[in-house]
């Protein structure tokens, strides 16, 4: 292998690292928002109609995926949940509650990239 190739395995190792810290860390920190009862929270559910049980449900969904992503051997599995859960926090923006949505755009594109360069781990699992 040449130093080239070497170094840029490297980069991508460290860049799935640097992907997997920081969306760990965001969708933690949105469990708890949800989790905790911060009223936003309770007031933005209630909006969507479903009841509290579903503020829970999707806390409970970002605490899971938050630390899968965290955990090499599950991480993009995780990545895949939290994108469906931000896809469906995105519909709720935009049809529900009117609310700016390029947050989830952006962030369904960083899990977009994190699945991305994961794909070994995707095609290791399908065999």
């Amino acid at each position: 292998m040449t130093s080239t190739a070497h170094s840029q395995i490297r980069s991508t190792e460290i860049g799935i690292w640097v992907l997997r810290v920081l969306l760990g860390a965001a969708f933690l920190f949105f469990s708890f928002m949800k989790l905790s009862g911060q009223l936003n929270m309770v007031a933005e559910f209630d909006l969507v109609g479903l009841g509290q049980w579903f503020r829970y449900f999707t806390g409970a969904l970002e605490l899971v995926g938050g630390l899968a992503v965290l955990v090499p051997r599950f991480s993009v599995f995780g990545a895949i949940l939290l994108l469906v859960v931000d896809l469906g926090a995105s519909v709720a923006q935009v049809v529900i509650l009117h609310m700016d949505w390029i947050h989830c755009v952006a962030i369904a594109a960083l899990l977009l990239w994190l699945i991305y360069l994961q794909r070994a781990a995707l095609r290791a699992f399908a065999r």
